[in-house]
């Protein structure tokens, strides 16, 4: 691994022992009420999920007051403190729209597949009239509200869409990517490392699926290598976000979005069209990586960077 000889003011190895240290906290701190506190079993799914949730929050908190410790903060002000994370207001909706466009690009085939789901569902009801009288648009509203009344007391939704993308967020890619930075380690080393420790950090899904699918250890490790490898390719890009950005909503949407889309659909029996889309979604996504994540569409200045900032030098 390449790194710069102290030109962060943090010592690489101390950058390492500490995003290692995150990455065990983050993953063993889900076990501590049974562990640990010796709590009961939680009685329901949703109280373990708020388990978990709390735990997930203690350890991120934990992760970002060490951080910023560690980290050589001149001005111990709530705004430059945050802005060494990527938490800053400006800039917001460029780092909300052309991260998630860029990401939308791989899911074209995706998109195919789900218009030719709803067009074949139209085809199979094509006798049914759109009700659009009062009572009919007003029986819509009121279907859309209680689907996202119902998502809202979700705890599968909270978990997907909310928590894990936050907290993940701002442990390994704000906490870390800033402390192997500021330890010396260039952009690309920084890219292809985080990921490593963001994808065995998932390692507990091993022991998780195995014990509660009641399936052979073989399979539940090739459903597992199959998640470890898709994760370090979406921490990779993530990481790529935030590296390029200096801004932590660029990684975040996209981990919100892809954990919504799942995984990109690449080819289809019904069409060959899914293939073609996906095909041309990735030339695109090749094509606009660089120009969409320009640091000067998020940044008023690319000069004078804090160590935790590396856009300054990547235009």
């Amino acid at each position: 691994m390449e790194s710069y000889s102290g030109a962060g003011g943090v010592p690489a190895p101390l950058a390492i022992v500490a995003c290692i240290g995150m990455t065990i906290l983050y993953v063993a701190i889900l076990y501590s009420p049974t562990l640990i506190l010796r709590l009961p079993p939680p009685s329901s799914f949703k109280t373990f999920m708020i388990r978990r949730f709390i735990c997930a929050g203690i350890s991120t908190v934990v992760s970002l007051v060490v951080c910023a410790f560690i980290l050589p903060i001149k001005r111990w002000n709530m705004s430059y403190l945050l802005s060494a994370y990527g938490i800053r207001l400006h800039h917001t909706w460029e780092a909300v729209v052309f991260p998630l466009c860029l990401t939308s690009l791989t899911y074209i085939g995706s998109f195919i597949l789900k218009i030719l789901s709803i067009w074949s569902s139209w085809a199979e009801h094509g006798d049914r009239q759109i009700d659009i009288s009062f009572h009919g648009l007003k029986s819509g509203l009121q279907n859309l509200i209680n689907w996202m009344v119902s998502a809202v007391y979700d705890i599968s939704v909270w978990r997907m869409y909310i928590v894990a993308p936050l907290t993940e967020e701002l442990v390994f890619r704000a906490c870390m990517i800033s402390l192997l930075l500021c330890g010396g380690f260039k952009a690309y080393t920084v890219i292809l490392l985080s990921p490593v420790l963001f994808s065995l950090a998932h390692l507990n899904h091993l022991l998780e699926y195995y014990m509660q699918q009641n399936t052979s250890l073989l399979k539940a490790s090739m459903v597992v290598g199959f998640q470890l490898g898709y994760t370090v390719i979406f921490g990779s890009y993530a990481s790529f976000l935030f590296v390029r950005t200096g801004h932590i909503a660029a990684p975040l949407v996209s981990h919100m979005f892809c954990n919504t889309m799942g995984l990109p659909a690449f080819f289809s029996r019904r069409t060959w069209l899914v293939s073609v889309g996906f095909v041309a979604g990735a030339i695109s996504f090749v094509y606009l990586l660089f120009p969409l994540t320009s640091p000067a569409l998020y940044n008023d200045r690319t000069d004078n960077c804090e160590c935790w900032h590396t856009y300054c030098y990547w235009t």
